[in-house]
């Protein structure tokens, strides 16, 4: 019985005891983080539509074609024309673009332009201008405290909240911010005064003391030390009675709100987290009790042993599960844990070198596409210039057959191209270029081509053999008459360079078209077309390849996307 005092029950009753009053210290801990996680959370929401309504002044602000629509003083039907079409439409734009029911007046210095607003400036109801505004002249607000010790300006920053006018009779609120020529920046001219006024109750309508519990209270100040808003009980210094007629106590939380730092403060009443650790005395004292009869019939140490290699292998489980295959277990002995490690061991090894395996293989296979699809242009070309090459031999034309094979020459030495199948665009319009030579030689001023050709494309990077074959294709197809202009066109598109060939050829169907992509069984048409479609999908990624347009008659062009990858050397 001594033996059991000892080692069972007074254990256990010191264990229950520290652990009570830790749990307790916990819980405390854990109710003024969740308590300052939710009063984050509502800052978070409060300075979200804060940023909103800035972001709307930020619209205005850094529209540099507004400044310069408020600070042309032509007058008459020209003011009147600028103001209507141009001025107020951007002004509408702004005051709709935010989910938040503002109003909105705007103070302009040039009083050229005409007044326009609804109601009274001096019985303002800005409840009635929601998603609304109104423009008056920047001279009725001249005398205005607030804005005549309204701060110095600093680009882009200056702006204040602040209740002015009639905002506390609506409980409402207003951000503060001018309108300058931004054209100067050493001497910021101020054009204009921009007012945004919002319900303090839709800006504060997150602050709710339910969140942290029955009994708590949330107020708000500004810099000014005014209150904003509030909800729920607030104590004097931090006291109130509670209902037993004594002083109840409360833990305050405080955070900073925007960037003129208002004060969101929040009071806990501490029998809250009384409650709770009552609950958990008790749940204490029943563990205590469990663990007596749990420790009676078994021992500790055989609980742990298991555990401990049972963890060990559930972890490196979950280490595959999620692509660590590295994980490995060391177990020493023969027992059937060193087994299932072991096992495991090996089972990881084996997983990892099969999917090395796939990944290249599948590398492996896309590269020898790509160069299949490489293989299969080239002899056609090779083919077609032979043969004008030996009908200029046979008409004795030695200085026509002289340039051609020189032509020739550069084409296969810009193709071959070191093996490389990705090469600078500049290459690629090179080899156009001596194409273009070979088949101007051979047609001469039948064929007229033309390169538009942006500059900022050239230090990028392309599948070679992508322009080629569609000049090809136009020189053996598309002749409308004695002679056919080609228009040669790249350009950078966002992230994204789209070459086009355009030619005034006979054009095509859209059943010919859909036929180029979607081959019908035996009747081979647009090898080409498809062959450069396909280097380019399998290369870069179906999102980029080749599209068609073209009408009987007129002409087809041929539009070729490629992502804007620059050169690595």
């Amino acid at each position: 019985m001594i033996t059991y005092m000892v080692f069972i029950i007074l254990p256990v009753l010191a264990i229950g005891y520290f652990s009570n009053a830790m749990y307790q210290e916990s819980i405390r801990d854990q109710t003024r983080n969740s308590i300052q996680g939710t009063l984050v959370q509502m800052k978070d929401n409060i300075e979200f539509k804060m940023a909103d309504v800035e972001r709307i002044s930020s619209m205005l602000y850094n529209d540099y074609s507004l400044v310069i629509q408020l600070r042309s003083y032509e007058e008459g039907w020209d003011s009147y024309e600028r103001t209507t079409k141009i001025i107020m439409p951007k002004f509408a734009i702004a005051v709709n673009a935010t989910g938040l029911n503002i109003a909105m007046y705007l103070f302009l210095a040039n009083d050229t332009l005409p007044e326009v607003y609804y109601g009274s400036f001096d019985r303002e109801n800005p409840d009635l201008l929601e998603r609304n505004y109104n423009l008056y002249h920047l001279k009725r607000i001249e005398n205005k405290a607030w804005h005549r010790d309204f701060p110095p300006e600093k680009y882009g920053e200056t702006m204040l909240w602040r209740k002015v006018e009639r905002d506390a009779d609506f409980s409402r609120i207003s951000l503060l911010r001018r309108l300058v020529d931004s054209q100067r920046p050493l001497d910021l001219k101020e054009v204009g005064f921009m007012r945004i006024s919002v319900s303090t109750e839709e800006l504060f309508q997150g602050l709710d003391y339910k969140k942290i519990g029955d009994g708590s209270g949330l107020i708000i100040h500004d810099e000014t030390g005014a209150v904003l808003h509030r909800s729920g009980t607030i104590p004097g210094e931090g006291r109130e009675a509670d209902a037993n007629g004594g002083e109840r106590e409360f833990l305050t939380i405080r955070e900073s709100v925007g960037r003129q730092g208002w004060d969101l403060t929040a009071y806990v009443p501490l029998t809250i987290m009384e409650r709770d650790s009552a609950k958990v005395r008790m749940f204490v004292i029943l563990i205590c009790l469990l663990c007596l009869i749990v420790f009676t019939f078994a021992g500790m140490f055989i609980s742990r042993y298991f555990s401990i290699r049972m963890n060990k292998i559930v972890f490196v489980l979950n280490a595959f599960r999620e692509g660590e295959l590295h994980k490995r277990m060391g177990y020493r002995g023969k027992d059937e844990f060193s087994q299932i490690a072991n096992a495991l061991n090996e089972m990881g090894r084996n997983i990892d070198h099969l999917i090395e395996q796939v990944y290249m293989t599948q590398i492996e296979k896309k590269e020898a596409e790509l160069e299949s699809l490489q293989a299969q242009i080239n002899p056609h070309f090779l083919y077609n210039t032979l043969s004008s090459i030996s009908r200029l031999a046979q008409f004795g034309e030695i200085d026509k057959l002289q340039r051609m094979v020189l032509d020739l020459a550069k084409f296969y030495r810009l193709s071959l191209n070191e093996g490389r199948t990705v090469i600078p665009i500049h290459s690629e319009l090179e080899q156009v270029k001596a194409y273009m030579n070979i088949q101007t030689t051979k047609f001469g001023e039948a064929v007229h081509v033309f390169y538009d050709i942006d500059p900022k494309i050239l230090n990028y990077v392309t599948v070679k053999l992508i322009l080629q074959p569609f000049i090809e294709n136009v020189l053996e197809h598309a002749w409308f008459g004695n002679s056919i202009h080609i228009r040669i066109s790249g350009r950078l598109e966002g992230e994204r360079i789209v070459f086009k060939v355009i030619d005034d050829g006979v054009g095509m169907s859209l059943e010919r078209i859909a036929q180029i992509f979607d081959p019908v069984e035996g009747l081979n048409t647009g090898f080409g077309i498809r062959n450069v479609h396909s280097r380019i999908q399998l290369h870069f990624g179906s999102a980029y390849g080749v599209t068609i347009g073209s009408r009987p008659g007129i002409g087809t062009t041929v539009r070729i996307v490629i992502p804007a990858q620059r050169r690595t050397d």
